[in-house]
């Protein structure tokens, strides 16, 4: 394992970019409503400005992941802050809604260079004994961006522009490329010699595409061709992945690994039911609270500060007790939150939400940090790139999910038209029935949390010596 110095810096870093990338998305989800006015955008291409970067990432990341493993992570890593910072500036940049979309993509790409690799340094440098700390360690950064994100957003957006919110992240990208530079010494990398996948790659990122696409325009009847088209191509990779040498992704380690499979699945379902939940409230509180960017982002920064405090807590806990049983805590937690967005009227006191976002930002904590250690922890060293690809990929599939739920109700209940007073009906009844399909989600996920087994005494060396190696022709 590594000296101190060099767990220190890989600390630095690691909490450095996981603070960066969020920070832009919360900060994002709070300058949308201006972004709308500024380019008079219907509500499904609204929801775009999200999706666009969330489907960017999660079609990159797989073969990030793996090119990673190939030619080492710190590589990947640093090129993919480097890429984020140089898309912030073109994002800010936009003239036109589409220029604005492709800006979100292209930031995309460099998140998922920087979220198929972070991880994986990390758990690298890290002992089991010490992996739970150090990742409610990076995790705590996330939600500190998560927190700064709304608040500053929204004060930036108040004072300046939406465009001085993504410029704002310039600088951080400079710093975080500095550190990565000065002090990220070693190199980790455990597939050298082996080849990218291209055409499971091209399979893959084809699939995600149609099935995020079809679910933006459900409303049309061409979508339900786009979702079956989509589904059958991520048929066909599964099919590919589990022939070809060197897959893009080892999908054996689902079916020979309990804990990693459903720990993963129960990432996905948390994701899947939580991440819409910061743009939809952000809407509720500009649009029928009648909030100003600024105000909106002071309430919505009640959740991620909880998340940020409680969240290393959770880790060094995982560390000491079974993870499935913290985390399937924080799964229960969550629906219950969820539940009561479900109960929003426009009369609904700010101090309610507020209590409400605090219910999920318990919930979060409790469940981030021991579910991602278990996902570390659970397989052998030499596929700590896969595992760090998995946690990505289940996170933005969850995340794009999200959005895909989120734009499918704002289409059938606003359709595509500007959100003004005369939709605000529609609207709050696309927000109460969003949460009824998050709370329902979550309830599931409590299940799959559960179902991981014991990680910790002999299922952590079980699971390993089950990690089957790389398929082979």
């Amino acid at each position: 394992m590594a000296d101190a110095a060099t767990k220190r810096a890989v600390i630095v870093v690691a909490s450095v970019s996981s603070f960066v990338t969020p920070f832009m998305a919360a900060a994002t989800n709070v300058a949308i409503p201006e972004i709308r006015v500024y380019f008079r955008m219907d509500a499904v291409l609204l929801a775009w400005v999200a999706t666009s970067y969330l489907l960017s990432t999660a079609v990159f990341v797989l073969p990030f992941a793996k090119i990673a493993d190939i030619y080492g992570h710190k590589r990947v890593y640093v090129w993919g802050i480097a890429i984020f910072t140089v898309s912030s500036i073109l994002t800010a940049a936009a003239q036109s809604s589409y220029q604005l979309l492709c800006a979100r993509a292209f930031q995309g790409v460099g998140s998922a260079m920087i979220f198929s690799t972070g991880m994986a340094i990390v758990t690298s440098v890290f002992p089991a004994n010490e992996r739970g700390s150090a990742i409610g360690i990076t995790v705590a950064a996330v939600y500190v961006g998560l927190s700064a994100g709304p608040f500053v957003g929204g004060v930036v957006t108040h004072y300046f522009s939406w465009r001085a919110v993504f410029g704002c992240i310039v600088p951080l990208g400079i710093v975080t490329l500095w550190l990565s530079i000065r002090y990220l010494k070693d190199e980790w990398a455990g597939g050298r010699g082996e080849k990218l996948d291209i055409v499971g790659s091209v399979v893959y990122g084809a699939a995600v595409s149609m099935i995020m696409y079809g679910f933006s325009t459900l409303a049309s009847a061409h979508s339900v061709w786009k979702i079956v088209l989509g589904v059958g191509l991520l048929c066909v990779f599964v099919l590919w992945e589990l022939r070809v040498s060197w897959p893009v992704f080892n999908l054996e380690l689902f079916a020979n690994n309990r804990a990693f499979a459903f720990s993963s699945l129960a990432a996905l379902i948390n994701y899947s039911a939580t991440f819409a939940v910061t743009f939809m409230l952000s809407l509720y509180l500009q649009y029928i609270k009648g909030l100003d960017a600024q105000s909106a982002g002071v309430v919505l920064v009640t959740q991620p500060i909880v998340m940020a405090a409680l969240s290393p807590l959770a880790g060094n806990l995982s560390d000491r007790m079974e993870p499935r049983k913290v985390a399937s805590v924080g799964m229960a937690f969550t629906a219950v939150g969820l539940l009561g967005i479900t109960l929003l009227q426009p009369q609904t006191p700010i101090g309610l939400i507020v209590l409400d976002l605090l219910v999920l930002g318990l919930g979060f904590a409790l469940f981030s940090s021991p579910n991602m250690n278990a996902i570390m922890s659970s397989v052998e060293r030499k596929y700590y790139g896969i595992a760090s690809g998995a946690v990505a990929s289940m996170r933005l599939l969850g995340q794009m999910f999200s959005m895909g739920i989120a734009t499918l109700v704002l289409s059938v209940y606003v359709g595509p038209v500007e959100i003004t007073a005369a939709q605000y009906p529609a609207f709050l009844e696309s927000v109460k029935a969003m949460f009824i399909v998050f709370a329902f989600l979550c309830a599931l996920g409590i299940f799959a949390s559960l179902a991981r087994g014991q990680l910790h005494g002999t299922m952590t060396s079980k699971s390993a010596e089950k990690s089957p190696p790389r398929t082979l022709e």
